[in-house]
């Protein structure tokens, strides 16, 4: 955070936005853009050369305050609303968004990194959730409930909670937007945003395109600063009913106890360890080119990204070999030159890397590709791959978030499940065999949220995302989404 700086030569790839109109350098509270009367900025940067991508303000804790207060304001109109007429401004932002496609993506991929390609797919992936929770809406009814007492007639209602806080992550500066926005929205909900300071211009482009889609002001808000000086304002608001945040687990724990007072709806999505189990009866190819997808996807910075492969002994070595081999041969390359691999966010999360791989070959574990910075940029990281990583290693026990494949072997069914099951994450896992009642032991006995068999891509907006254990609280997606932002109300009334 700083003050603004003046005449300074923006990265001439936004120039190639063909509605300039959507790179926004202002935060956007109660229907207006703003900047931060501090004079305080954030500088947002592209993680590929380090170039200066422009700024936005660094709002006080007052400012934040005065977004709960816009939001407030804004709640009654808007839940008054017929469904239809909310889920009718959702879809005009549905195809908003859609028509800005391009530009979208390419704001992202200067921002955040990732491929170009993975940009408009994360688009597409955003788009879904809104288009789902335009049409649930319309679905939100009063429920008929066979009455237990004489003479009564009993209803639920679904009603509502209020403002929404949405906190949401550097890695898919979009989709996570969405998914928590649209199901907000849908039910009656306003919401005030704090998208990450690193990724902040594709939450304000969405806001761009909210305020032409027709919400009433105050109904969405794009909140940019210092997270302590936004989400702790927050946290602490009686009137900031719900508040689901996405990242990291150490963060969730202290929105956590942040929120107990004031007793808010919380929906956390936080950290994952994700195991990729691969059986000798497993088609081995299919499993070597599900699990490059399942680990090198966003850079490998994903928190559905596999983090632990354990495959079977008989089959360990041909494994190894296959997938260092696809590994090895994946692209590294700036976002708009849609390579398989960009850079990675940050220098910590380079430090990570270099950590986790450092500390498996000190205590055993062998190197099969990369295992060093690229020479592009100290952002990028080759896709690398270790086998024979111990259980007592760094990378098997913490999420390592970037492109770093650990592999071990295992014996039998019971043992890996249980190296599978020890972790505190229980976002996702992945299993590749051909034996159908294995399938169901491995679904049962897996401690986690999501499991995908025999295949990485499992997600969308009809199903409930979400984890256990210390992976989260609650499900983004599917009806469930709506839960997150709805009270229900028991009305119980006399015939007489």
């Amino acid at each position: 955070m700083r003050e603004e700086k003046k005449n300074l030569s923006r990265i001439p790839e936004l120039d190639l936005l063909k509605d300039p109109r959507l790179f926004k350098e202002f935060a956007y509270c109660g229907g207006e853009w703003q900047s931060a009367t501090s004079g305080q900025i954030v500088e947002v940067t592209n993680p590929a050369d380090g170039a200066w991508m422009g700024n936005v303000p660094s709002l006080s804790k007052e400012e934040s305050a005065a977004a709960v207060t816009a939001a407030h304001k804004a709640f009654a109109d808007w839940a008054s609303l017929l469904p239809q007429e909310r889920a009718s401004i959702l879809k005009s932002w549905f195809q908003l968004i859609k028509d800005a496609q391009e530009d979208l993506a390419l704001i992202m991929t200067l921002e955040q990194g990732k491929p170009i390609s993975e940009c408009r797919g994360e688009i597409d992936y955003g788009l879904s959730f809104i288009e789902f929770f335009a049409e649930e809406a319309k679905r939100t009814d009063i429920l008929g409930v066979t009455s237990h007492l004489h003479n009564a007639e009993v209803e639920v209602w679904l009603e509502p909670v209020g403002v929404a806080a949405l906190v949401t992550p550097w890695n898919f500066p979009n989709a996570m937007i969405t998914r928590k926005a649209a199901a907000a929205l849908a039910v009656g909900c306003p919401v005030i945003v704090h998208p990450s300071k690193e990724t902040p211009f594709s939450a304000l482009a969405l806001a761009e395109l909210a305020e032409r889609a027709g919400f009433p002001a105050g109904v969405f808000n794009v909140i940019t600063g210092e997270p302590a000086d936004i989400v702790g304002e927050w946290t602490k608001d009686v009137r900031v009913r719900a508040l689901s945040f996405t990242g990291s687990t150490e963060i969730g724990r202290l929105l956590y106890a942040q929120s107990a007072p004031t007793i808010k709806r919380l929906s956390l999505e936080l950290g994952g360890h994700a195991p990729f189990i691969v059986f000798a009866d497993a088609d081995i190819d299919k499993a070597v080119e599900e699990g490059i997808g399942a680990k090198f996807a966003t850079s490998g910075q994903d928190c559905l990204g596999a983090n632990r492969f354990f495959v079977e002994r008989s089959v360990y070595d041909d494994f190894c070999q296959k997938f260092a081999k696809k590994a090895a041969a994946l692209t590294i390359g700036r976002g708009l030159d849609d390579r398989d691999i960009g850079p990675l966010m940050n220098k910590n999360a380079v430090a990570k890397q270099k950590e986790h791989v450092e500390d498996a070959l000190e205590k055993g574990a062998h190197l099969l590709t990369g295992g060093k910075s690229h020479a592009l940029g100290p952002l990028f990281y080759e896709p690398t791959v270790l086998k024979d990583v111990p259980t007592s290693t760094k990378i098997m026990h913490d999420e390592t978030f970037g492109p770093v494949a650990a592999i071990a072997p295992f014996d039998s069914e019971d043992e890996v499940i249980h190296r599978a099951n020890d972790t505190e994450y229980g976002l996702m896992a992945y299993v590749h065999t051909k034996d159908p009642s294995r399938i169901y032991r491995l679904s049962q006995a897996l401690q986690f949220g999501m499991i995908g068999v025999n295949r990485t891509k499992v997600t969308g907006a009809p199903i409930p995302f979400g984890g256990m254990k210390q992976s989260g609280l609650g499900r983004e997606g599917s009806r469930h989404g709506i839960e997150a932002f709805s009270n229900i109300k028991y009305v119980c009334r006399d015939w007489a």
